[in-house]
């Protein structure tokens, strides 16, 4: 967690606890004492698992946090909304009442926000849709208010610069502007590209922002019949901001032979990274709609390599 993020974060929780005497009371949008819980369970693990509400079929659901609970999951990556040809995502979260009831919610369950993720770009032009802008300020002002630090922004099918090398101008320019804004809330925006990690990682330089990072997909590094281990390694510690580690659908994470979980700990362990592993597919496709055996399983393997549960 930046040094940025953590001194504000302290400075509006000292400001909270003075003005109300303790925490577990409401002020203004915010339930004070899930940040100051969030804040704890930080330091428990140096890995953390979530699944993407959106795949568990709860997005923006008060249950995602009931049933990520169920599966023994660390958090969430919790989705701003549909976005098709809307102005903006359809997103609930402006309402401070809402944002209430998802912090309490956290608290209760013990289940975290890894990341606020704007999955609308899976299938909308980042490059080209002109009201970019105001959706990523959406996506940042509910970060700033739910004291989530990581974004998600996944470029997607018309977002793909290797098949429209075109776009990677204004998508650059973009993005240099969304890390200026992140940046003043000590955030960051983990993206998601077609590139391979040396491709990757020149991408990152170009735009010069340490507030957009990468967010890794082992699914891309397989695509690309790249080393998942050698792929990190080159984008290295400093450039990652999130994993997302599983593969397509096909077989669970454990017996995807294309997925080498321990190797891939030892080299994370090496490289001194942590954070959010978070479960997007891997289902197995005999079971593919059974939501609980397919991320409950992931997320037990994945603890098990990663926090030795």
């Amino acid at each position: 967690m930046s040094e940025q993020f953590e001194k504000n974060t302290a400075r509006r929780d000292f400001i909270k606890k003075t003005a109300l005497g303790s925490l577990g009371v409401y002020l203004g949008s915010s339930f004070i004492s899930a940040n100051a819980f969030s804040l704890h369970r930080l330091k428990e693990e140096r890995y953390k698992i979530a699944v993407c509400d959106w795949m568990i079929l709860k997005r923006q659901k008060l249950s995602a946090f009931s049933f990520a609970n169920e599966l023994n999951a660390d958090g969430i990556e919790m989705d701003m909304g549909g976005l098709g040809d809307r102005v903006t995502f359809d997103n609930k979260l402006g309402d401070p009442e809402i944002r209430a009831q998802f912090l309490q919610k956290s608290k209760e369950t013990g289940v975290e926000i890894s990341s606020v993720a704007m999955s609308g770009f899976y299938a909308q032009s980042f490059a080209e849709r002109p009201t970019v802008h105001l959706m990523v300020k959406d996506c940042i002002d509910v970060m700033e208010e739910m004291k989530v630090k990581n974004a998600y922004l996944p470029l997607g099918v018309k977002g793909d610069m290797i098949k429209y090398p075109e776009l990677r101008p204004e998508i650059v320019k973009r993005l240099k502007w969304a890390g200026q804004e992140v940046g003043e809330i000590g955030g960051v925006i983990g993206v998601e590209t077609s590139y391979d990690a040396k491709a990757e990682k020149e991408f990152l330089e170009e735009i010069g922002s340490p507030n957009i990072k990468s967010s890794f997909n082992f699914a891309n590094a397989i695509k690309n019949e790249k080393d998942i281990c050698m792929e990190l390694e080159i984008l290295g510690n400093e450039n990652i901001a999130q994993i997302h580690a599983s593969n397509t659908d096909g077989e669970l994470i454990e017996n995807d032979p294309a997925l080498n979980m321990p190797a891939v700990k030892k080299t994370l362990d090496k490289m001194n990274w942590k954070g959010w592993l978070i479960v997007e597919r891997s289902r197995d496709t005999d079971h593919v709609h059974d939501r609980k055996a397919n991320y409950g399983a992931n997320v037990a393997y994945l603890k098990s390599v990663f926090q030795n549960k």
